[in-house]
């Protein structure tokens, strides 16, 4: 098999610029989205030579994949179709926004392959919806559930957002509740980050932005866990719950710090010893890959010290941790070497478990999993 596991596909486009997103995205214009579409596939084609390419799993996100209409979404995923060998991916995945499908798009996902749609619901409350500067409603969520269904879509992923601007714990738990009773085979919840350059940001500095107090973010996570768990879905990161079988294939390519190709502005993509962050701004994007499909902001080398570090945070986010064999395989020496007194601090603190054959969180530990990954910097001096 190709080392690179995995290929993720940024379209940037949306219909409606939500409150809280600081993804690379543009309201949608047709021109500019075929003149994007015609760039992204040079920056494919020069980086990934020849066709029926072996891959593992494809991600088109964005943005919203399902802005596009349906002679750009047709062209897009023919390209892709040939250059990779689509029948033999193990998941291909599109982002959709609740009511961005009608029945001939759901015929094209089917006809090239897609077998998995994650679904941004965010939150099962109009108003609230509204509030987040998101264009679905509720009735729309039941109507493409059912819509997929009826075309034999069985992978179908909600996301959803707690911890919002005026949300008790009643509210998340409620609305929860409504999500789960869909009977989905995945779930993504995340509480609200507040990030720089989005309107949430510019109220919460104004003062204007009414968060849960922080014992209520956590007596919503830990519903979310219960809730789950007795819905049959399994927490297999800290953010993502699955019945067996339907976890993330695509996601935990990145949870296990394997290589991925990143397309389209702003992706990042992860190749041996180099991260490449592409161009964000639409016109730089789109001019440099027509020009030579190299649309690249920055390479950050990746040496032994980052490589160690990010397979400890990122490995840590699963609930199955870090296995210390396969780390003693990948590096060539214990964990032990680097980590001892960190790991015996973090379990001392009960916010880490130590088995023999492996490191994982606790659910406290997944509460306050950053002050967890500072413990496994190392010193700068490492070589």
């Amino acid at each position: 098999m190709n080392e690179i596991q995995s290929v993720y596909i940024h379209i940037p486009f949306c219909r409606q610029i939500c409150h809280y997103c600081d993804f690379t995205k543009f309201f949608y214009n047709e021109k500019l989205a075929d003149e994007y579409i015609e760039a992204l596939i040079n920056e494919i084609n020069v980086n990934v030579p020849g066709t029926k390419n072996k891959i593992r799993t494809i991600f088109i996100g964005g943005g919203t994949p399902t802005a596009l209409n349906e002679v750009q979404l047709r062209t897009l995923l023919a390209f892709i179709s040939e250059k990779f060998d689509v029948a033999g991916c193990e998941e291909y995945t599109i982002e959709a926004n609740p009511g961005d499908f009608d029945e001939e798009k759901v015929k094209l996902l089917q006809a090239y392959g897609v077998n998995r749609v994650s679904l941004g619901v965010q939150v099962f409350d109009d108003h609230m919806l509204e509030e987040l500067g998101r264009v679905h409603k509720i009735s729309d969520v039941y109507k493409t559930v059912d819509l997929l269904q009826q075309y034999r879509f069985s992978n179908i992923s909600t996301d959803l957002i707690y911890s919002l601007p005026k949300q008790t714990v009643n509210h998340f738990r409620k609305s929860l509740d409504e999500a789960l009773s869909l009977n989905l085979p995945h779930l993504s919840t995340y509480s609200l980050q507040i990030e720089p350059k989005t309107v949430f940001y510019q109220r919460h500095k104004k003062g204007k932005l009414h968060r849960p107090k922080p014992e209520e973010e956590v007596e919503m996570y830990y519903i979310l866990l219960e809730t789950t768990k007795r819905h049959g879905l399994q927490q297999y990161e800290i953010s993502n719950f699955a019945k067996p079988g339907f976890e993330s294939k695509h996601n935990l390519t990145y949870w296990s710090n394997e290589y991925y190709y990143g397309f389209g502005a702003g992706a990042y993509g992860y190749l041996p010893g180099k991260r490449i962050g592409n161009l964000r701004p639409l016109p730089a994007y789109t001019k440099q890959a027509m020009a030579d499909g190299k649309p690249i902001l920055h390479i950050d080398e990746i040496g032994m010290r980052e490589k160690i570090e990010e397979e400890l945070f990122l490995g840590l986010r699963r609930m199955q941790g870090v296995n210390k064999a396969v780390f003693q395989d990948k590096f060539g020496f214990p964990l032990d070497k680097y980590y001892r007194s960190a790991i015996d601090e973090l379990t001392d603190k009960q916010w880490l478990v130590e088995s023999k054959t492996d490191i994982y969180l606790t659910d406290e530990g997944k509460l306050l999993a950053n002050e967890v990954f500072e413990k496994f910097l190392l010193d700068e001096v490492f070589a």
